[in-house]
């Protein structure tokens, strides 16, 4: 019995894929691309802001480190942030309050997140001051003097939480999740550990052993297909990169660049618990108003002018933090592991049971 062939189906051409196609996908301009952009704005509203203060004698480096001088000069690359965030979320159409700073309860967050700072920060410094690695000298200022630096080093943090927060936990945590996968992730480690041998010196170590924490369990996600997974990717390069930007400060150690490694991968947790960065940028703000402020240690190796009290490293810098302050002290990754139970404390309640997918994330 002979079969009759059916029609001939002619076979579809590939498609073409233009120029356009290197810069746009199916979710928009492509988050490379987004990401230098919004970086390369940031700068430029950053340089221009600070040229203008500059020329009207707002800010001067050579006043050192102090309450006033600090809130004038963390203002430069707040503006700069806030520039840079509004033409590029236009250019996104998206909302600035779309990169993570939109979830629910976000006072009550933020005041979590500066209630969990500071308890972890004063746990460290307790800890330190037990053993004898830390020691207390004499508190300089007078009553209304500590009013007035305690206001003025809240403004100061405040402004430095918001910035690094907002440009870590907020816009580079939120595109890189839409727009990364396993292996571009590991291709962004290995050019992040390649910078810290050529630049870092004595600090590169931290920054490999964050590279290296994040890799198994960052493949893991990647073989199972994990629902979410492209953001614990994300938090793995985003935190990776905090800790190698510490690296310009003077003073630091490596236990410190892994400590900021550390912190910000807490961070990227707190944004996936608790819906937007928020309690990141409450901890961020009150662990370095306690640090710099309240106790008057070092922070990440800057000392500061004008705090309540004064603590100091004794004995050996492993133990005692040394040049660095609390962060370079092995004891740190105990605060850094409070913070992290500290998140899940501040767990969100979700409005309605999650689905198969997200809970196995």
């Amino acid at each position: 019995m002979s079969t009759i062939p059916g029609p001939v189906v002619p076979s579809q051409p590939p498609e073409k894929r233009g120029l356009s196609w290197v810069f746009a996908g199916p979710g928009g301009l492509r988050a490379g691309w987004s990401i230098a952009l919004a970086y390369g704005l940031f700068y430029l509203f950053r340089l221009f802001v600070g040229t203008v203060f500059v020329a009207a004698s707002l800010v001067n480096e050579r006043s050192g480190l102090t309450a006033g001088s600090a809130a004038l000069v963390e203002l430069v690359p707040f503006l700069g942030m806030i520039g840079a965030g509004v033409l590029i979320a236009a250019l996104e159409q998206r909302r600035i309050f779309d990169y993570n700073l939109s979830g629910r309860r976000p006072l009550s967050h933020f005041f979590l997140g500066l209630a969990a700072g500071f308890a972890a920060l004063s746990a460290l410094v307790g800890a330190l001051r037990l053993g004898g690695w830390m020691r207390f000298g004499p508190t300089t200022p007078g009553a209304s003097d500590a009013l007035r630096l305690a206001a003025l080093w809240a403004c100061a943090f405040f402004l430095v939480g918001c910035v690094e927060e907002g440009l870590f936990r907020g816009y580079l945590q939120f595109t890189l999740t839409r727009g990364l996968n396993f292996w571009w992730a590991l291709g962004a480690e290995i050019v992040l550990c390649l910078y810290a041998f050529g630049n870092a010196r004595s600090e590169a170590p931290g920054v490999y052993l964050a590279a290296l924490l994040g890799l198994i369990p960052c493949f893991a996600l990647h073989r199972r297909a994990a629902a979410r997974s492209a953001f614990w990717q994300a938090a793995w390069v985003s935190s990776t990169l905090f800790g190698l930007i510490h690296t310009v400060n003077q003073g630091e150690n490596w236990i410190g660049i892994f400590a900021a490694a550390g912190i910000g991968f807490v961070f990227c947790a707190s944004v996936r618990v608790t819906g937007s960065a928020w309690w990141a940028i409450g901890c961020h703000a009150a662990w370095d108003w306690s640090e710099t402020y309240f106790y008057g240690a070092a922070n990440s190796g800057i000392p500061a002018q004008g705090h309540l009290l004064s603590a100091g490293p004794v004995g050996n810098p492993l133990l005692s933090g040394g040049a660095d302050g609390p962060e370079g002290s092995v004891l740190v990754l105990g605060a850094i592991l409070l913070l992290l139970l500290m998140v899940l404390f501040a767990r969100r309640r979700p409005a309605r049971p999650l689905s198969r997918e997200a809970a196995a994330d």
